[in-house]
């Protein structure tokens, strides 16, 4: 299964915390949560998809028998056990591994409730690993490239993602230790 754009990540999300949706429901979600500004996330994009992803079978519409106004019946969307599926998988993997400024993971992020939390732990440890592997990987370039004698905005180029890379696996380590705390609460 290829992975599903962000808008498609965000929809079966919604869809999955409400049991049900509208279009109208999900806009309105869309609009509390911010999403439109970090997200790029349209009112066109979201009818497509809702198609793609009712293509996919991933999520599957019903007439919802509840009439407001004048208009038509509005169409809701349920999940499908594959729909929840592939949302699980798409959450644990944007978690995981993608980049340190990457709308992904704030999706995955907004998506915890939907995996266990050592699930979470597990795909952020993962993430820190992907992370440091990146952050060696920047460190050798910018040194083997002449390091702190290179011209600043030479240098710049390679600092700023390095200090976006360090803040993030501070970040990272915050929130596994908060999920630890948590889990052991339960326990």
């Amino acid at each position: 299964m290829n992975q599903l754009s962000n808008v498609e990540f965000m929809l079966l999300q919604i869809i999955a915390e409400r049991n049900q949706a509208s279009g109208y429901d999900i806009n309105k979600v869309i609009d509390q949560r911010g999403y439109r500004e970090w997200a790029n996330i349209g009112t066109t994009s979201i009818y497509a998809g809702l198609k793609k992803l009712n293509d996919k079978g991933l999520i599957k519409s019903e007439d919802s028998g509840e009439k407001s106004g004048k208009g038509p019946m509005p169409t809701r969307f349920v999940m499908t056990e594959a729909g929840m599926t592939t949302l699980r998988s798409e959450i644990i993997a944007s978690l995981s591994s993608s980049r340190e400024r990457d709308n992904r993971f704030d999706l995955g992020l907004a998506a915890l409730p939907f995996i266990e939390k050592g699930e979470a732990v597990r795909a952020l440890r993962k993430r820190l690993d992907f992370l440091g592997e990146t952050l060696k990987n920047i460190r050798q370039k910018y040194e083997s490239q002449g390091g702190v004698r290179l011209p600043l905005y030479v240098r710049g180029l390679f600092l700023h993602p390095i200090s976006l890379i360090e803040g993030e696996r501070e970040f990272v380590v915050n929130l596994i230790n908060e999920l630890v705390e948590e889990m052991e609460e339960h326990d």
